[in-house]
């Protein structure tokens, strides 16, 4: 298994509430493996990941090194987090390639402020949901500030059984994408998705921010697609992608039949700072 580091005598953050279940993560992952996996292997010996907050049950730490480990064998994953009985809870789970520290933000394992090359991967599910909206660019600072050049950080929230997911991925440099996931079987329109918006723009899904516009669109777009329902939920969503592309800077078609949607950052940033 990964070394195990030194426990930080004071970890940054606050415990969460740790609801957790199996597959949770799975649409999540499925799009990391997707677009990351060039990344992955390109990577120098070892790639590091990091499942931050994973939670009561180590399920969701376990399921991303399976997954990512098809696309690179070596992939060592630290699942962290800052209550140490769900640390000692997890620890039967451990395996190579896999171990469970105690930490928050600082991320007490290898990569840059441990002498390394930096992160591969830090995945934070579900966490900042919890913090008030202005700690959330201190927070996405200090985590991209660990990752490697080529790096990725993907912080989003999701319901309890993985149906719906919206997240956020970031490179070193900051926010790069938003993606829109769901079960589309389940969905009655886009703006479903609304209530799982991460804490960067939950907030912002009112009147006059681009959030707000984005989902009033696409809700449109969805209705006007509704005659392709007939074929299937996938379908519609695809045609109500296409309207929506119009108006919108929408990237990689080739993953709206699985049910996602990414839009640049740029396209949906608060258009205020909070206070």
């Amino acid at each position: 298994m990964p070394p195990r580091p030194p426990v930080p005598s004071r970890p940054v953050g606050t415990v969460t509430r740790g609801t957790t279940n199996p597959n949770r993560l799975r649409r999540m992952d499925r799009w990391i493996a997707a677009a990351h996996g060039p990344a992955l292997r390109r990577s120098l010996p070892h790639p590091t990941a990091v499942d931050l907050g994973y939670g009561a049950a180590p399920w969701t730490a376990v399921e991303l090194l399976e997954r990512l480990r098809q696309v690179r064998g070596d992939l060592q994953m630290y699942g962290v987090e800052i209550d140490p009985e769900r640390v000692a809870a997890a620890r039967p789970y451990e395996r190579p390639g896999l171990a469970f520290v105690r930490g928050g933000f600082e991320l007490p394992v290898g990569g840059v402020s441990g002498g390394g090359r930096g992160l591969t991967l830090i995945r934070a599910a579900n966490v900042l949901r919890q913090y008030p909206e202005a700690e959330v660019r201190p927070a996405w600072e200090r985590l991209c500030a660990r990752l490697a050049p080529d790096g990725l950080l993907v912080e989003g929230t999701c319901d309890e059984i993985g149906r719906r997911h919206v997240w956020v991925a970031l490179g070193p440099e900051g926010p790069r994408t938003v993606t829109f996931a769901a079960r589309l079987a389940t969905l009655t329109a886009p703006s479903d998705l609304a209530e799982r918006l991460p804490k960067a723009l939950i907030h912002r899904n009112v009147p006059g921010e681009p959030v707000h516009a984005f989902l009033r669109d696409f809700d449109r777009a969805w209705a006007a697609a509704a005659p392709y329902g007939s074929l299937g939920a996938r379908q519609r969503w695809v045609r109500a992608a296409h309207a929506l592309a119009t108006d919108w800077p929408l990237l990689d078609a080739r993953r709206w039949r699985h049910g996602e949607l990414t839009v640049p950052w740029h396209a949906l940033a608060p258009r205020n700072t909070p206070a």
